[in-house]
């Protein structure tokens, strides 16, 4: 089962933004979101619900150091990318 991904324009800034301070990592952010809207449920992308203020969403990891949150509806199999960033900043 394939997903679609929906960019809001406010994600697109942050991305935008976070690719300029982080070029090294852009096909691996690709590879990311090409992976998430294969299957957001591969392992290697490590989906996990959060809690708190951030209750009702989700993250994935582009790597070790660096995640999105996701808004994830099954239902609709859309997946809304919120924020990308590192621990504190997409956490915080």
């Amino acid at each position: 089962m394939s997903y679609t991904l929906v960019f809001t324009e406010a994600y697109n800034r942050r991305a935008a933004r976070w690719l300029k301070r982080h070029p090294d990592l852009r096909q691996q952010y690709l590879k990311t979101l090409k992976l998430l809207e294969a299957n957001p449920f591969h392992p290697s992308l490590r989906l996990h619900a959060l809690s708190g203020k951030l209750q009702g969403m989700h993250s994935v990891s582009i790597n070790l150091s660096y995640r999105i949150t996701i808004e994830l509806l099954i239902q609709g199999e859309q997946i809304i990318p919120v924020n990308v960033g590192d621990h504190d900043a997409v956490y915080g």
